[in-house]
């Protein structure tokens, strides 16, 4: 069985498809990135098991926009994160289809935890190896086909709040004298979904906004609507099933609520949402059945964006730009009273049962003590007329998203996270002193402890670049 089925939307003839020089063009596209039966799921963390359904398909979602000069590419990945080395293979591929150089490609996975997970090294399985091996190319799949479909266009952009599904997972708590972390510590301030006891206060704020990016072709007809929201994830899956979690549902429900054709394209890309989740603890707690709530949110989100597309004035953008930069920051490697520790609590070779908690952070530590001493983080930033996008390789916290749009360097800014690769969770050198999960050395938040500071430096040193300021 071949690991992965392609099924390009809307594919026309490339001479058909070409604009004129000078004129404002773009194209949408999919593809399709279904696992085979069998893949782990399993991830840094996470003990998920196998594939053994596939509940929707996971795709990937692409737009290409040129102004006859210049282009640009925005894509999702339904993939909980993908190595940078994956991306950089498919944007090589997407290089040499369609000239569109890697810096102006901006590709990024949706957060979905039900995929197998695009991450290099993580298992040593044939199955996964071969995941791994076919994944750059369905994702140059959907940018090509894009590209193929540029067509005169016209775009805007809007947005609105929707605070209901935003929670800040990270919590003050009480009892930190009691609270060990994986490692056999205690006195760490904040926790990651504590309960509904003992609460302080959220350790961070959420950002509420859903940011729509609307394409139309000159006879106004619905080529693509791309959405940006920091919502994690939703779950609330079967053990062994594959989905796209809300990103798909909200791609296929605003098709349906903009009545769009069948060559329309709905993306849902992440926000800033390393912090964040659909949670409210603050309220009586809700059982829900499997993928009921993820239906829900997806589908509330398009049902309340639809108006807002509507209302959207689309123009021609003559201005079409790309920046990127690579910083060089230090991994958080253990020291070897931490690697003693983890030698002695490591589950044994060959260990079949579910692992514990420190046996989890053992594997992790004797992990990291291999990687190198330093990681290349890419960050990039795309500009369509006053609209900037900012692209960055880490599951970023809502503060950080916040900041770099609260610059107001671009009338516009929204930030797609896990973008261009995988550096994990990316907390402030303020939440790295409270402690909690998305601050345990592991390979899923291995960075330097200053890595936030100075990657939203060089965020904004890449908007002001790119608006000639």
């Amino acid at each position: 069985m071949k690991p992965f089925v392609f099924f390009l939307i809307g594919a026309i003839s490339l001479s058909a498809s070409r604009s004129s020089a000078d004129e404002f063009s773009a194209g949408a596209a999919t593809s399709d990135i279904i696992p085979p039966m069998g893949v782990p799921l399993d991830g840094a963390i996470s003990q998920n098991g196998e594939v053994s359904q596939i509940h929707d398909p996971i795709q990937v979602r692409a737009l290409v926009f040129s102004n006859g000069k210049t282009k640009v590419a925005l894509a999702t990945v339904d993939n909980t994160m993908i190595s940078d080395s994956i991306f950089d293979a498919a944007k090589k591929k997407i290089k040499a289809e369609t000239g569109i150089p890697g810096s102006h490609v901006i590709l990024a996975a949706t957060h979905t935890h039900s995929t197998p997970r695009g991450m290099v090294g993580l298992i040593d399985n044939p199955a996964f190896a071969s995941y791994l091996d076919s994944l750059p190319d369905g994702i140059a799949k959907a940018v090509i086909a894009a590209d193929r479909n540029l067509q005169p266009a016209l775009a805007g952009w809007s947005s609105f709040s929707a605070p209901e599904h935003v929670h800040n997972r990270r919590w003050f708590v009480e009892g930190v004298e009691t609270r060990q972390n994986p490692f056999g510590e205690t006195g760490e301030v904040v926790g990651m979904n504590p309960g509904r006891k003992g609460l302080i206060k959220p350790a961070g704020p959420v950002d509420t906004e859903l940011f729509l990016l609307s394409v139309q072709s000159n006879e106004n007809k619905p080529i693509a609507v791309m959405g940006n929201y920091g919502l994690h994830y939703v779950g609330g899956i079967s053990r062994g099933h594959v989905s796209a979690d809300y990103f798909g549902i909200f791609s296929n429900a605003i098709a349906k609520e903009l009545d769009a054709g069948p060559e329309f394209v709905g993306i849902m890309s992440n926000g800033t949402s390393g912090d964040i989740n659909a949670n409210d603890l603050t309220a009586p707690a809700r059982k829900f059945k499997p993928f009921e709530r993820m239906q829900f949110i997806g589908e509330d989100l398009a049902k309340r964006s639809a108006p807002v597309v509507k209302k959207i004035k689309h123009r021609e953008h003559s201005s079409i730009s790309a920046v990127e930069t690579v910083l060089k920051l230090k991994v958080r490697k253990p020291n070897a009273d931490r690697i003693a520790w983890a030698k002695e609590t490591a589950a044994p070779p060959g260990y079949k049962l579910r692992l514990t908690r420190p046996q989890v952070y053992a594997r992790e530590t004797l992990a990291l003590a291999y990687y190198p001493d330093t990681a290349e983080v890419r960050l990039q930033a795309v500009r369509i007329g006053d609209l900037a996008i900012i692209g960055i390789p880490c599951e970023v916290f809502a503060e950080t998203g916040l900041a770099i749009k609260a610059a107001k360097i671009f009338p516009h800014t929204f930030v797609m996270e896990l973008a261009s690769g995988y550096h994990g969770y990316l907390p402030t050198a303020e939440q790295h002193t409270w402690g909690g999960y998305e601050t345990w050395p592991a390979r899923s938040s291995n960075l330097e402890v200053d890595a936030e500071t100075k990657i939203r430096a060089a965020a904004l040193e890449l908007l002001t670049e790119l608006s000639g300021k």
